[in-house]
């Protein structure tokens, strides 16, 4: 009878091992780079420009030409008028940028009045050249700060802000010293 149960035990254990050997616990080099080799979709989402998690980005995107725009700009404000001359193409080189920057279409009017006051300004600057007489000179300057501002009010209506204008000093009135 013992060898009976012997017999018994060994063929169960033939049979588990046998079982257990069909596969290898670790995948082989071959399964593995058959594995890679099936093509597997993942879906990213891709993030709406417009959206109000991604505005701010596209906004700074456009408003960081404007920004360089302006320090030309003030430049040029401060510069003779027959040095002009060379502040001029770098105000028309970051224009130019600004002109070939991709915006979605909720900033397609920021772009729009963007590149007017580009426009106007270098523009002015360039009558100004020619001829520096304020009547001249002072139309275009007014038509410049006016897109600048309707600019300004358009980013901040994207935005979900109040612009709210600097305060202006008052006029400071001479008071007559008392001899």
């Amino acid at each position: 009878m013992k060898n009976k149960t012997f017999i018994a035990i060994a063929f169960l254990l033939i049979f588990v091992f046998t079982a257990c050997a069909g596969k290898p616990a670790t995948p082989t080099a071959v399964e593995l780079v058959a594995a890679s080799a099936t093509p597997v979709m993942v879906a990213t989402a891709t993030l709406d420009p417009c959206s109000e998690a991604a505005l701010p980005d596209e906004i700074t995107k456009v408003n960081d030409l404007m920004r360089e725009f302006d320090d030309y700009s003030r430049l040029a404000s401060s510069t003779p008028q027959e040095q002009l001359v060379q502040v001029i193409p770098s105000l028309q080189e970051v224009r130019r940028r600004a002109e070939n920057q991709e915006v979605p279409q909720c900033l397609a009017n920021v772009k729009s009045l963007q590149l007017a006051h580009m426009n106007t300004v270098i523009e002015t600057l360039i009558v100004f050249m020619g001829n520096p007489q304020a009547e001249v000179v002072n139309p275009g300057i007014a038509q410049a700060r006016d897109l600048h501002m309707k600019y300004d009010i358009e980013i901040a209506r994207l935005l979900g802000v109040t612009l709210v204008p600097q305060p202006t000093a008052a006029p400071v009135t001479p008071v007559p010293t008392q001899p």
